[in-house]
């Protein structure tokens, strides 16, 4: 048995062709119209060579662009009118791509760590707790520290707060705040970034 695939190209024709039809689904899962699916009455049309070719109709940017055996695209949607460039679309979507590669991997991801507190907890520890939050903040981590109070520490969140603030000071010279302290149910916590040297 024979299986024919059948589907409308961009233009509303129908096609039996399987590879037009991957074509044409490559096409219009991509966000980026071309040729026929170019609608609009003006467009601002630059050419293969990065030219500007001046404000014209849609259908005779396509003409332009079927005369140079290239594609249309949309390469400005916002812009009034809609900026549309005359290229080979596999080209554009593979030079797109690559920039989004590019982008990705100079971005740098900033993990958010944190260390819990307590109330009643002791100097030295307080301290161990400290030293490793320079070495986060050192690493370009961000931090959140966060204070619990159970039972009855809630009636004394006014004095107890001042474990959070001298844990602040200890971490002052590598971490800047970026979140006060803020109380959050059972847990007074805050945000500290890196410091910008």
């Amino acid at each position: 048995m024979i299986k024919i695939w059948y589907g409308f190209t961009a233009s509303g024709l129908l096609c039996s062709d399987p590879f037009f039809l991957l074509i044409q689904e490559d096409k219009t899962i991509s966000e980026v119209a071309i040729n026929e699916q170019i609608r609009d009455k003006e467009i601002r049309l630059i050419g293969e060579h990065g030219e500007q070719l001046g404000i014209m109709s849609a259908k005779e940017a396509y003409f332009k662009a079927q005369d140079a055996g290239l594609d249309l695209i949309k390469i400005a949607p916002t812009a009034k009118p809609p900026v549309c460039k005359i290229a080979d679309y596999g080209k554009y979507k593979y030079e797109q791509l690559r920039r989004e590669k590019e982008a990705k991997k100079r971005q740098k991801e900033i993990e958010v760590k944190e260390l819990r507190l307590s109330p009643n907890i002791d100097d030295n520890d307080l301290n161990t707790k400290a030293n490793q939050a320079k070495k986060f903040l050192s690493k370009g981590d961000k931090l959140k520290v966060s204070l619990r109070f159970r039972g009855r520490e809630m009636a004394h969140v006014g004095s107890n707060s001042q474990v959070l603030d001298k844990f602040i000071e200890l971490v002052a010279d590598v971490g800047v705040i970026e979140k006060a302290p803020k109380l959050e149910g059972r847990n007074m916590s805050v945000t500290i970034a890196p410091k910008k040297n």
